[in-house]
């Protein structure tokens, strides 16, 4: 476990802030009576969550690697991250909408429904726990490896990428 100790460490901290996050988004309004605003204001971790990402990567390297990492070492580091992330993402979602903001589903329904923007039994499968868990999963294994081949090409070292 050692040999992901960094990984560990830094899917951690980013489990954190995601929470964190949350309860910002639920403590400005943007759960409840500013939910129109949602979609838009949730874009704002994204560039925070690739800063994450970038300095887990780099602690990778200058603790684990010595200063220096290949695209290979770098791109499989953050896929150890991101599978991390992923296991740690249904847990997350369940704190989020149970001790976080519990009326989140049920907000974001009524206004999909009163706004036409769905069906209320479509908005009901959309907007639940479970379509969350399955979305977050797929979504961080995808960022992920969409990340960390990027990161992987920015972090390695000229000695190492010959």
């Amino acid at each position: 476990m050692k040999k992901y100790g960094t990984e560990l460490e830094w899917a951690a901290i980013i489990t954190l802030f995601t929470l964190a996050w949350m309860f910002l988004e639920k403590t400005m309004g943007w759960h409840d009576e500013g939910i129109e605003q949602h979609a838009t204001y949730t874009l704002l971790a994204l560039p925070i969550t690739v800063g994450l990402y970038f300095f887990a990567l780099r602690a990778k390297r200058e603790t684990d690697f010595g200063g220096t990492m290949t695209w290979k070492e770098g791109f499989r580091s953050g896929m150890v991250l991101t599978l991390i992330l992923a296991l740690l993402s249904p847990l997350a979602q369940v704190i989020t909408h149970r001790l976080i903001t519990p009326d989140f589903f049920s907000n974001m329904i009524d206004y999909s429904v009163a706004g036409n923007k769905m069906p209320r039994n479509v908005a009901e499968m959309v907007f639940s726990l479970g379509a969350y868990i399955l979305q977050a999963v797929i979504g961080v294994l995808i960022f992920g490896a969409i990340l960390s081949a990027i990161l992987a090409t920015v972090l390695q070292t000229r000695e190492s990428a010959k």
